[in-house]
């Protein structure tokens, strides 16, 4: 029998499965990468060790989701570019029009074990999933009332804001 970490990572068949769920909806998937001497894009979109791809099928050419890399290229500034990106340094899909996607565990041991690279000092964070996102695997496992094997879906009614004060607006870049 094939233990967990012997298996092939679940990750790379989310990415996919949520990057058509995007296009098939008309949405524009974007995806959030840890930023390493792994990851091959241009470093002067990179702020605090995290780029935000789009990776639409307007925004990019020969786009390969594959079990190990995302490639494709891109321009940035009207420069055509070469992007790779470890499958294990995505830490979440999202649809860009109304937030909902999911956000992945950071990397740890185990997944050290499994052959996936670690940056040190960012393996013990766990993201901050955006609306409409969930965690999945250990990362779920450790939020409160989360479990690897049942994701709570969001709520159908939004969040109330505090009595006496008005909703507001974070604008997220």
């Amino acid at each position: 029998m094939i233990s967990a970490l012997e298996s092939t990572s679940l990750r790379p068949y989310l990415l996919r499965a949520l990057y058509e769920w995007c296009t098939d909806h008309g949405f524009t998937p974007y995806i959030a990468v840890v930023v390493d001497e792994t990851v091959q894009v241009p470093r002067e979109y990179v702020k605090n060790g995290e780029i935000v791809l789009n990776i639409s099928y307007d925004a990019t050419s020969s786009l390969k989701i594959g079990n190990d890399f995302i490639e494709f290229k891109a321009r940035f500034a009207g420069t055509a570019r070469d992007i790779i990106v470890p499958i294990g340094r995505v830490v979440a899909i999202y649809a860009r029009e109304n937030g909902q996607g999911m956000a992945f565990p950071p990397l740890d041991a185990q997944a050290s074990e499994a052959g996936e690279v670690i940056v040190p000092g960012m393996a013990q964070a766990t993201p901050e999933p955006r609306p409409g996102m969930h965690l999945v695997g250990e990362a779920a496992e450790s939020q409160p009332g989360g479990s690897a094997a049942a994701i709570e879906p969001p709520p159908d009614e939004p969040p109330r804001p505090p009595s006496g004060g008005r909703p507001a607006l974070k604008r997220v870049k």
